[in-house]
This record gives C-alpha cells, structure tokens and sequence, in this order.
C-alpha cells in the first residue's frame, strides 16, 4: 500500500530530473559548435540553428561557431578535432557524419566497424576537452528522385545502418541524439507524395539539401538540445485587458493588443511548393508545433468566430480555437517580425561564412607546424597572435548581429464576427 501511495511521487520526481536534464544542455553561457561535413560548410542548417538560439529563445548568453568542412569524414574531424576547436573552446557540439563515411556504396560490415571506431574517438576527444552538452546527429538521407551514384534505396539503407551507430553510442556515452536520417525520410515520403517525386528534400544532387531539408537537419538538433519551442502567449480578453507571458509585453484592451516582443518566432520564406524555402516542407514535418508555438488565446467572445488581424494579414477562427489557442506562427503567412527575422539571419550568414576560410584556411594549418611552435617560443607566440586576430574579427561580426536582435514591436487585433 505504500508504494502505490509513493509511485506518484517518485513518477513525478523522475519527471522533474528528466526536464532538468534536459534543460542542462544549453546552461548559461553556452559556447555551441556545429560539427560536419560538405552539408554542414553549406551554412544553412548551422545558420537555423543560431539564429534560434539566439532570435526565438530571448536568451543573449549563447555563442555558436560552425566547423564544416566539404568532403569530411568522422576519421577527418578526429584528426583536426582538438587544434581547431581550440580557436572556440566548446562547451556544446552537434555531430552531423556518415553522409561520406558510407562511401556511397551499399553497407558491408567494415564500413560500420570504422565508423564505429572514429565516432567513438570523435565523442571521447570532445567529452576529454570538457565538452559537457554533445548531440551525436545521424546522417541525413539521399534524395530518392536525385541521388543517382547508386540505388538511393541501397544508400539509405548504408545510412540507416550508420545512424544505428551512432544511436548506439549516444547510448553508451548518455549524449542526446537527433535522428535526421529518419526524420528527413519520413518528410520525404510525404512530401513526394504531396507535391510530386520532383520536390527534392535532399537536394538536386540527392546529398546536399535546399533550405527545406535544411530546416529539418536543425529541428532534429533544436530538439535534441533540449528547447521546448514555447516561444509564448499572448491572451486577447474582448472585455478586458491583453497580457502575454515572459519575453512579451502586452498593452491595450477590448480585443485590442499592443505588444513588445524580445522573444520572435521562427519566421519562414519561399512558397509552398519550392525546396529553395523553408515554407515548403513545413506540412511534412512538426516544426511549428515542436519549436515554434506563438499562441493567441481570446477570451470573452461572444459570437461563433473572430477576425484576427496581426500586422497586415487578417484570418477568421472559431470560438473554440481562439479560446483553446492558435498558433499565430503557423496560421499567418507574413508576420510583423519577417524584417528583422531577415535581417538577423543575414547577419548570421556573414559571420558564419567568415568563420569557413577562419577554420580551414588558418587555424588548422597549425597542425602542420606543433614542432616548430614546440621548439621557438616566438613562432608560437606569433601564431597565438594571429589566432586572437582572427577571433578579433570573428567576435566583431557577432556583436554586429547581436545588435540586430531588438524587441519587435506589433499589434494583433481581434472582431467579433456577426
């Protein structure tokens, strides 16, 4: 009888640690790098995921730098690992291998031993350098329609076989994991579907996704990190006063709202049927409703629906879904936060393409000279100046985006519809 009487206590204890846990993977002052190959030097699903971290969480303490590098395998980053990381001291990594490790052949056991064997050095070196929060990310997917090297059938299943891999070590080393070889598959098939074999997901290569892929490569690692994609609330009372939740100001009453928001939503572009967007693929996965929930909640209408308008677009809803919430960031095709979400990501874009020839046009030619800084102080201290050069400039391109991160200021409007 006492444990029946303890079980909901330890239950909700459990719960308790697990959210902490969680949460623990992005702690104050995060320093988070974007690991990976050709896919990742592409600079789309690193610049997703900075500009969340940064734009839809509020939080200003977080710092990102993408190491990607065309052509890489997980034996490639072992090698380079601790030099070049060293211009960034981590205390966050996502790992995105395999897309060449599998050789662009069918699986054969070999292939999985070796990257097996690299990716277990991989999280070891980084977990040794005091890396506390690592996402080990599977490969994504080939295209079905585009990838044409060999049987795209028979290279998923290379990569399915990798991506088992790297589920088993994220077992093994307690590392969050983010599945993109299955999410970006399961998109796929449904979006084929919808919108014909011609919509790539995976790119017109079949290896290197458009914008639309890459919008699945970051949720899968936006979700493994923990966010919880409540980016807030504002509640519209027809009778009283508007109110929002953190991160959100709210004035005005009597269906009207004036509100101040630190905190934006994810904000999207191209159309609904182009894989040079991100607007495209969002039927085909969950990335407003895991990541990006801006809701409006209504009270105190009187009548079976209500026109909501927010910034210059307007749209009908029921009583029912008003009072329960819609998800503004979902339902509205423009949004008053489109300029500044622009804007931002661009200045994203340019630091992080700084950050490319940072990388591998310096910094990890330092490999080739550890016996000549080992044995000449001055040549050392010669490449540490350079070093702190470059990170100068690297540090200047990251202030100037921060100072595009201002509260976004819009209304929202809602009439009773007779």
């Amino acid at each position: 009888m006492r444990l029946l009487l303890t079980l909901p206590i330890l239950l909700t204890a459990i719960t308790a640690f697990a959210k902490e846990a969680k949460s623990d993977l992005l702690p104050a002052n995060a320093r988070v790098a974007i690991i990976g190959d050709s896919i990742t030097e592409q600079k789309l699903y690193s610049k997703y995921i900075e500009t969340y971290l940064l734009a839809c969480t509020g939080r200003s303490d977080i710092k990102c730098f993408q190491f990607g590098w065309g052509g890489e395998t997980a034996s490639g980053f072992k090698a380079r690992l601790e030099n070049d990381l060293s211009a960034f001291e981590p205390t966050v990594a996502t790992l995105c291998y395999g897309m060449n490790d599998g050789h662009y052949v069918p699986y054969a056991a070999p292939i999985g031993q070796d990257y097996e064997a690299n990716m277990r050095a991989v999280v070891t070196k980084l977990k040794d350098l005091g890396v506390k929060s690592i996402v080990t990310g599977t490969p994504g997917a080939v295209d079905t329609t585009f990838f044409k090297k060999i049987s795209p059938a028979a290279y998923n299943d290379n990569l399915a076989h990798l991506a088992a891999i790297d589920h088993k070590l994220a077992d093994e080393f307690h590392t969050a994991f983010a599945d993109l070889h299955k999410d970006m598959e399961d998109a796929m098939t449904k979006a084929k579907a919808a919108l014909g074999a011609e919509y790539d997901v995976c790119g017109r290569d079949g290896v290197h996704p458009q914008p639309n892929g890459h919008l699945l490569m970051a949720a899968a690692y936006l979700k493994a990190l923990g966010l919880d994609g409540n980016i807030g609330e504002i509640t519209v009372d027809l009778k009283g006063p508007s109110t929002a939740t953190e991160g959100h100001k709210a004035t005005g009453a009597n269906g009207n709202a004036e509100v101040v928001s630190s905190k934006w939503p994810f904000c999207f572009d191209g159309d609904a049927k182009s894989s040079g967007g991100t607007r495209s693929i969002l039927p085909f996965c969950k990335f407003n409703e895991d990541l990006n929930r801006f809701t409006l909640k209504v009270k105190n209408l009187d009548t079976a629906k209500a026109k909501v308008t927010w910034g210059t677009e307007s749209k009908e809803f029921t009583k029912e879904q008003l009072s329960q919430g819609i998800n503004l960031a979902a339902e509205f095709t423009k949004t008053p936060f489109d300029a500044a979400f622009t804007q931002f990501m661009g200045a994203v874009a340019t630091k992080q393409a700084y950050e490319t020839p940072m990388i591998k046009g310096m910094i990890t030619s330092y490999r080739s000279f550890s016996a000549d800084a080992a044995e000449d102080a001055e040549f050392a201290k010669a490449l540490q100046t350079l070093k702190k050069k470059l990170l100068t400039k690297q540090a200047v391109l990251d202030t100037a985006e921060r100072k595009l991160l201002v509260p976004v200021k819009h209304s929202i409007k809602v009439e009773a519809v007779k």
